[in-house]
């Protein structure tokens, strides 16, 4: 099988903005390379620190959420 790794990334930022606490803090237990390219995005703050959540931009928060509705709503 062959992955589209922009899905990828699309659906780890989903889910980051789905289980999204304090308004757009979000725990960082993602791949690492997924969440390096989103934070090269723009649409997180850098995860590399020693917290175990990570920041959403503005941006990556209402993508986040566009991409939670589309691709889990029911």
């Amino acid at each position: 099988m062959k992955t589209d790794m922009a899905k990828v990334e699309d659906a780890v930022l989903a889910l980051l903005a789905l289980f999204v606490f304090d308004e757009r803090v979000s725990w960082k237990s993602y791949d690492w390379g997924v969440t390096n390219a989103l934070f090269e995005k723009g649409f997180i703050g850098d995860p590399k620190n020693k917290n175990k959540s990570m920041v959403l931009t503005d941006e990556g928060l209402r993508r986040g959420k566009e991409l939670a509705a589309r691709l889990f709503s029911e």
